[in-house]
């Protein structure tokens, strides 16, 4: 499968393709010899750079993320979820007939974090919850204060 690996604030970062569909993206960097480019890994690559650059707010990329029919449809409704904007966990509960429970495990059960924004929801009352990917909260953090989704207040904390 093609990868391929870039330096971002949040740490290095690895897209994974597969059949022409952006299957996963890892924290980490994979070895230069495991790497591979493609014309959608470099689309995928530049994409997240002008994320990061604060040019997009959202991805433009064909997904598949690998997953059960329950999470697939937890990460739909993330999809749904504009830059600078939040939801919180109990809110896609209700969208789905679900509970919020499950609605967390699917979040951290997301291969495609920051790509499908599982960093948007929250838990209720705005608190931060929680966050699967490398630095857990502080992560989520920086990425919410990088779309400017944080009330003022919690702008200028270190939560």
């Amino acid at each position: 499968m093609p990868q391929l690996s870039l330096h971002s604030p949040v740490g290095d970062l690895t897209v994974t393709e597969e059949d022409g569909v952006i299957i996963s993206l890892d924290w980490g960097w994979v070895p230069a010899e495991w790497q591979s480019t493609t014309p959608l890994l470099e689309k995928a690559v530049d994409q997240l750079n002008q994320y990061f650059d604060g040019d997009i707010g959202d991805f433009d990329l064909p997904l598949a993320p690998p997953g059960t029919d329950f999470q697939k449809k937890v990460w739909s409704e993330m999809l749904k979820i504009p830059a600078g904007k939040t939801k919180s966990y109990g809110e896609i509960a209700k969208a789905l007939n679900s509970a919020a429970q499950p609605v967390g495990t699917a979040c951290g059960a997301n291969p495609i974090p920051i790509i499908i924004p599982c960093h948007r929801v929250l838990a209720a009352g705005g608190k931060m919850g929680g966050y699967s990917g490398l630095g857990g909260l502080e992560t989520k953090t920086a990425l919410l204060r990088l779309e400017k989704a944080l009330p003022h207040e919690q702008q200028r904390l270190d939560l």
